[in-house]
């Protein structure tokens, strides 16, 4: 039995990355993983309650280096993805670049990251997705996305800016959202761009009835994790990204190896 440490930085009004997450790792045999996380206070998805977030990163990796983990997954997807493009590169970098300074080995991961790393493995190159923010927020996203090398074929704003009700979203909203996608062409289906927003109980679900791979940031994230932990992802009930293993495990690592997350267009 392998027994691994994650830590998470978080936005202070997040918590459903902290019970996801637990629930996908828990299930993946010959692993037992405690979770550890720092929390970066925000309780506005606004461009300015994002900005003041992510100015408290670099306390929240000191914080965490503490408690010795084997990777730090920071969990917020549209605090990166509303910067700069490539903005998931730079910081998974300069936190590790701290984390090697106060000598802890620590990989870094990031829930933007580990989408478009999730995306690569799929080998998906057009995709629909559901999101909480609003609109100006989601178009980032899009447009982040896109940026990776990915078609956005269309996407739903739920338009919800407070962050504590992000995470009461009930899961008829999300998946009314998501029938009201035009999925022709698509070839993945993000049910959830955000670690906040709950899904993990509607994947399976989802892919049976929209008859493509699922996947949400939350999935990704412990999609990414595994593979940071060089173990295959082979996670029973929760889509197509964590159920064949190795096959998806060997193509995300060549894609991070080369530097190259993201599908040519």
């Amino acid at each position: 039995m392998a027994h691994k440490r994650v830590g998470l930085i978080v936005p202070s009004s997040n918590v459903t990355v902290e019970t996801e997450l637990p629930d996908l790792l828990g299930r993946q045999d010959g692993l037992e993983v405690s979770f550890h996380s720092s929390r970066m206070r925000m309780t506005a998805v606004t461009p300015s309650g994002l900005a003041a977030m992510n100015v408290q990163r670099e306390r929240c990796v000191l914080e965490i280096a503490d408690a010795a983990p084997d990777v730090i997954l920071y969990a917020c997807l549209v605090a990166l993805m509303a910067g700069e493009h490539g903005e998931h590169r730079r910081v998974e970098a300069a936190a590790a670049e701290q984390l090697a300074a106060g000598g802890s080995p620590a990989v870094v991961r990031s829930s933007a990251g580990a989408l478009v790393e999730a995306l690569a493995a799929l080998s998906a190159r057009r995709v629909a997705l559901v999101t909480p923010y609003m609109r100006p927020l989601a178009r980032k996203v899009v447009d982040y996305v896109e940026h990776e090398g990915f078609s956005v074929v269309d996407y739903r704003a739920l338009e919800v800016e407070d962050n504590h009700a992000v995470g009461c979203i009930d899961g008829a909203d999300v998946m009314a959202a998501a029938r009201q996608l035009d999925l022709r062409g698509a070839d993945a289906l993000v049910l959830s761009a955000c670690v906040q927003m709950p899904s993990l109980a509607l994947i399976a679900a989802a892919e049976d009835e929209f008859g493509l791979p699922v996947l949400s940031a939350a999935t990704a994230g412990a999609f990414s994790i595994l593979r940071a932990l060089g173990l295959p992802a082979a996670v029973p009930g929760a889509g197509s990204l964590l159920r064949s293993g190795t096959d998806l495990f060997d193509s995300a690592a060549a894609a991070h190896d080369q530097g190259k997350l993201g599908v040519a267009p």
